[in-house]
């Protein structure tokens, strides 16, 4: 493992979408920065996701992450809400895969259970653990940073093991191979 890198955890979401980043040196953790992106007031999905996008581009390119880890979207009843959640996550990951940075998904259990011991831990016990683990002076109104901040967190405490629950990209290569039948191939004309 590295002696310094810095893992850029994500929440996503279209109402709000949660950021937090650590930096690891010496193979202990130490928090950087907690950040949320406000998409309520915006009406077009599309723009929502142009956002997402371009704010993770700027969070990459602001602080050069060398991993991110991100929640993969849990299967819910509501169909319409599991699309938009996972467009979210597209997005962001294509933003993080168009500058070559690894990205590892995790279920939304699995972060809980990396934070508190308690893959069914409310978002406030992952918060509470969260600040006394990287002593935050105090949390955010809305938790969603701190989602994103577990999530890289989790990816610490997972950070070489073989048993990780979740997938990990380091480009579109990677993206396409491990995920064959859900990409189009094109066939070239003939000349």
């Amino acid at each position: 493992m590295q002696t310094e890198k810095i893992i850029l955890g994500i929440d996503p979401g279209t109402t709000i979408m949660g950021f937090g980043m650590i930096q690891v040196v010496k193979n202990k953790m130490q928090f950087m920065q907690l950040h949320e992106l406000q998409l309520k007031k915006y009406d077009d999905h599309y723009l929502k996701l142009k956002l997402i996008f371009e704010r993770t581009i700027e969070l990459i390119d602001t602080y050069h992450p060398d991993e991110i880890a991100i929640e993969a979207p849990f299967f819910g009843k509501n169909v319409q809400s599991m699309l938009k959640l996972g467009r979210a996550q597209g997005v962001a990951m294509a933003a993080g895969l168009s500058r070559q940075i690894p990205i590892t998904e995790y279920s939304p259990k699995k972060i809980k259970m990396s934070i508190t011991g308690n893959g069914n831990a409310s978002k406030e016990q992952v918060a509470k653990m969260l600040q006394s683990l990287l002593h935050l002076k105090r949390l955010p109104k809305n938790l969603d940073s701190t989602d994103g901040l577990a999530a890289a967190v989790c990816h610490f405490y997972n950070m070489g093991r073989a048993d990780v629950v979740g997938k990990s990209y380091t480009g579109w290569s990677a993206f396409v191979t491990q995920n064959e039948k859900r990409v189009t191939k094109r066939i070239q004309p003939k000349k």
